[in-house]
């Protein structure tokens, strides 16, 4: 199980990889399209041909690794169903990655001895986050919640700590501090590499596809427009 296929889907951007014995052999990362949407549902089985064929074809591969969020909905459901599919026709093992601890990875490929506050955008005014030790160790399990709620826990931290992720970029004005640095927007440690997905995949045991669980942290919004209408109702 020495090459591992990894890709994630709960950003804005599709990434694939595969990599061997710590190598990577293959990586793209495709952000939105013309229209200004993810390609989840376009790019994603592309990319991983693209990968299975620079490994040397699916005999090649040895676990499948996929981000199961927290982030989009869709994009969840896209990566996790895509990568049971391919699990289960290829006989192979599908591990589950969570998204935020892949980029707190590659926040610490530039963080030194800081700690990695990786976040990401929510969507509707909010943020999802987690707190990583400079080791890679999580201080904050991943949660949900608004910029100025983690303005506040930010202003507890004691170490200093690299922050990156779409929600770092999109709030920087409320989240920065004197112990909190954010790099450039246009930095990559602000966006899921899939190389980490695999190294994160490769470091566990890895299991079935049915024990790929999804990390949501709140309803999605269809649910969530299902309760409002049926409040207005019963009001």
């Amino acid at each position: 199980m020495s090459t591992v296929l990894g890709f994630d889907t709960a950003t804005d951007d599709v990434a694939v990889a595969v990599v061997h014995d710590g190598e990577p052999l293959y990586e793209a990362q495709l952000g939105v399209g013309e229209q200004g949407g993810p390609r989840h549902t376009t790019g994603l089985l592309g990319e991983v041909e693209g990968a299975v064929a620079a490994a040397g074809g699916w005999e090649a591969i040895g676990r499948i690794a996929v981000g199961v969020g927290p982030g989009s909905f869709t994009g969840i459901r896209v990566g996790i169903a895509s990568a049971k599919a391919l699990g289960l026709s290829r006989t192979l093992p599908v591990a589950g990655v969570c998204t935020l601890d892949a980029l707190a990875a590659g926040i610490g490929e530039v963080a030194g001895e800081r700690d990695r506050l990786a976040v990401n955008d929510a969507r509707r005014g909010e943020i999802f986050v987690a707190l990583y030790s400079a080791a890679g160790e999580r201080l904050w399990e991943p949660l949900a919640c608004r910029p100025e709620v983690l303005a506040e826990r930010i202003a507890t931290l004691e170490r200093p700590t690299l922050c990156a992720g779409s929600g770092a970029v999109r709030f920087r004005q409320q989240l920065a501090s004197r112990s909190v640095e954010i790099p450039d927007g246009s930095d990559p440690a602000h966006r899921v590499a899939a190389r980490h997905v695999c190294a994160l995949a490769a470091m566990g045991s890895g299991e079935g596809p049915g024990a790929v669980d999804p990390i949501y942290l709140r309803p999605p919004d269809a649910e969530r427009w299902r309760e409002r209408g049926t409040v207005k109702k019963a009001g």
